[in-house]
C-alpha cells in the first residue's frame, strides 16, 4: 500500500533537540545533539510507518498572516535570536537540513502560510489516493484525521498513534470537530485564549449537544448552565477568530507533487549519516 509520511520538522528537531539528556558536542567541539536525535528518531519513524513517499516541512521566517488576525497569535514563543547557540536548536538546522540531503529526502522551509497549512494541503489534494501519516505533536493536526489519515506522536517505545478512536476516546468528538473544540478550550501553545469557564469537558458537552461552534453560538440563549451561557454570548467575537486560526483547510500551495516524494528506505544508519555530513 502506497503511503505518505510528512514531517514537521521543527516540531520534530525541538522535541529531539531538548530531549536529549545532555549536550552531545562531536571530536571537533560542535554541538550536535539536535541533530543526532533528529536523524535518529527519522529513522526510526520511517522505520516504523514503511512510507513510499516522504516529505519533511520547516517553518520559513516570514510574516505570518494569523498575526493579522490575531496580533497575539504565538506571542508567547521565545525570540531564538536572543538565544546563545549553544542552547539554540536552529544552530543545527542547516545541519539537519545536510542530513537530509545526504538521506535522499525531500524537505523544504515553508516560504508562505505555515507549515500546517502545508501539510493540510497535503491531506486535502491527496487523501483520497495514498493513506497518510503525519509526524508532529501538534494537536491542530486532529482535525485532519480519518480513515486514512493518522497522526504519529514519536516517544520512542511509546509512539502513538492517533486515528479516529483515539480523538473519541480523549476528547468524546469526531476528528471533523476538533477545530471547534479547540476554539473553545484555547490553545495555550498558540496564545490562543478560549471562552471562560469552558474547560475540555463543558466543551466536549457542548459541541455533543449541538454539533458544531456555529451552532453554539447561533443557539447560546438555550444553553442551561449559566455561566456558561454567558461566557459564550460574551467571548462569541474571540470564538470566531479562534476558528479562523485553527480551522486548517486547502489554500496553501503545495511544494512538491506526490511522485516527486517517492522515497525507499535503505538501511542507512545514523552513524552513518552524520559521517557522510562529516559530523563524526
Amino acid at each position: 500500500m502506497e503511503k505518505l509520511l510528512i514531517v514537521d520538522g521543527h516540531n520534530l528537531l525541538f522535541q529531539m533537540f531538548y530531549g536529549m539528556p545532555s549536550r552531545i558536542v562531536n571530536l571537533d567541539g560542535k554541538t550536535i545533539q539536535g541533530t543526532l536525535g533528529f536523524v535518529g528518531a527519522l529513522i526510526k519513524i520511517i522505520k516504523m510507518t514503511n512510507p513510499t513517499h516522504l516529505v519533511v516541512l520547516f517553518d520559513g521566517e516570514h510574516e505570518n498572516d494569523r498575526v493579522e488576525l490575531f496580533s497575539q497569535y504565538k506571542a508567547n514563543r521565545i525570540d531564538y535570536s536572543q538565544v546563545k547557540e549553544e542552547d539554540n536548536p536552529f544552530s543545527q538546522l542547516q545541519d539537519v537540513y545536510d542530513a537530509l540531503s545526504f538521506m535522499n529526502i525531500k524537505y523544504t522551509e515553508i516560504d508562505e502560510l505555515e507549515t500546517d497549512d502545508v501539510i493540510a494541503s497535503y491531506v486535502y489534494t491527496y487523501e483520497k489516493s495514498i493513506e497518510i501519516v503525519i509526524s508532529s505533536f501538534d494537536s491542530d493536526f486532529f482535525q485532519l484525521i480519518n480513515e486514512k489519515v493518522y497522526i504519529l506522536r514519536y516517544r520512542g517505545q511509546n509512539t502513538v498513534i492517533c486515528d479516529s478512536q483515539f480523538i473519541k476516546d480523549k476528547y468524546s468528538i469526531m476528528p471533523s470537530q476538533y477545530a471547534d473544540f479547540k476554539s473553545l478550550t484555547g490553545d495555550k501553545s498558540d496564545n490562543i485564549n478560549g471562552a471562560e469557564k469552558v474547560g475540555i469537558k463543558t466543551a466536549s458537552a457542548l459541541i455533543n449537544q449541538f454539533g458544531s461552534l456555529k451552532r453554539i453560538i447561533d443557539n447560546a440563549e438555550i444553553i442551561e448552565k449559566q455561566s456558561i451561557r454567558e461566557s459564550i454570548i460574551r467571548n462569541k467575537g474571540r470564538l470566531q477568530a479562534n476558528y479562523k486560526l485553527i480551522k486548517l483547510d486547502n489554500r496553501a500551495k503545495i511544494p512538491f507533487t506526490i511522485n516527486e516524494l517517492l522515497y525507499n528506505y535503505n538501511l542507512i544508519t545514523t552513524n552513518e549519516v552524520l559521517k557522510g555530513i562529516g559530523l563524526k
